[in-house]
């Protein structure tokens, strides 16, 4: 037989079990070593904020042109409420847009693949985007541009804005704080003043779950929230605030009410799936009744 011919001799039952074995521990080596930093580097990738928005946003001058700022409460509230669909039934262009790692949204539901670039605190931070009072003090402070070149102007194109701060913000943890809060509030104010042909509508900060707070806390945060909704928008006509704190507390703790959380062991302050359908429609109709209020007002 020709030496070419000749069988090639199959590994051993033991070499293949030994060469598995070697594989598998240099497997679990390099996890060990490398797999965390490249798990963390695939989750920076994905949480990276989407470049800045070169969307057209088109306003007719009938206020039918929505923007919601918002979080994860916010989300929850648009789909599990049906607050896109109830809008664009009533004729209104519903953008929002959330963290800046997920942008901005059109009113058909499709992700645009860009944000508006929310700032945070930090002056030339690129991150999630900033809606607490104080990251919304420093959205209002940037100055307007056309074409727009920052996340105000950008929010500026649309005829109605809407901003909310997620329950996070309801931690008032002294009298000092609750007067900081309401002093980050009167400078967007003072801001809103100059713009009398846009609608502003503010919503007031969920309220805690029972146990990520205490009375006190509580207590502070329904001040606020009545200031808000009371005194706030007083002389502006462009200025208005839906209370939705109120919709979500329980009148007697002002933290979140049983029957709205997910989980009444849990510390997680994201009112559950029945509260948004009961409170998105509220929410569409408050906006609906104060856009026709703004449209009589400058008849």
């Amino acid at each position: 037989m020709d030496r070419k011919d000749k069988p090639v001799p199959k590994p051993t039952y033991y070499a293949v079990i030994i060469v598995s074995i070697t594989l598998l521990i240099l497997g679990v080596v390099f996890v060990a070593l490398f797999g965390r930093r490249a798990w963390r580097w695939v989750r920076g990738r994905l949480e990276r904020p989407l470049p800045v928005s070169t969307e057209w946003i088109e306003s007719d001058g009938t206020y039918t042109n929505v923007i919601f700022l918002h979080h994860s409460t916010g989300k929850n509230l648009i789909e599990q409420g049906n607050v896109r669909e109830l809008f664009s039934q009533r004729g209104y262009q519903f953008w929002d847009h959330d963290y800046n790692t997920i942008g901005l949204t059109r009113p058909d539901g499709s992700g645009t693949g860009s944000s508006y670039d929310i700032p945070e605190i930090t002056a030339g931070t690129r991150g999630g985007g900033n809606t607490n009072p104080e990251g919304l003090a420093v959205l209002f402070a940037q100055p307007v541009h056309n074409p727009p070149d920052n996340a105000f102007s950008h929010l500026l194109q649309h005829e109605v804005l809407i901003f909310k701060s997620c329950f996070p913000n309801s931690a008032i943890k002294s009298e000092e704080m609750l007067e900081q809060h309401k002093t980050w509030y009167l400078q967007m104010r003072d801001v809103i003043a100059q713009h009398p042909d846009k609608v502003f509508i503010f919503l007031t900060s969920p309220p805690l779950h029972p146990q990520a707070t205490n009375a006190e806390e509580a207590a502070r945060v329904r001040v606020l929230a009545n200031w808000l909704v009371g005194e706030y928008p007083a002389g502006l006509p462009n200025l208005f605030v839906f209370d939705f704190f109120d919709q979500l507390a329980d009148p007697q703790t002002n933290m979140l009410r049983t029957a709205y959380q997910r989980n009444s062991e849990s510390s997680d302050s994201h009112p559950n799936e029945q509260a948004n359908q009961i409170i998105g429609p509220r929410f569409v109709d408050y906006v609906d009744e104060v856009v026709q209020t703004y449209r009589e007002d400058q008849k």
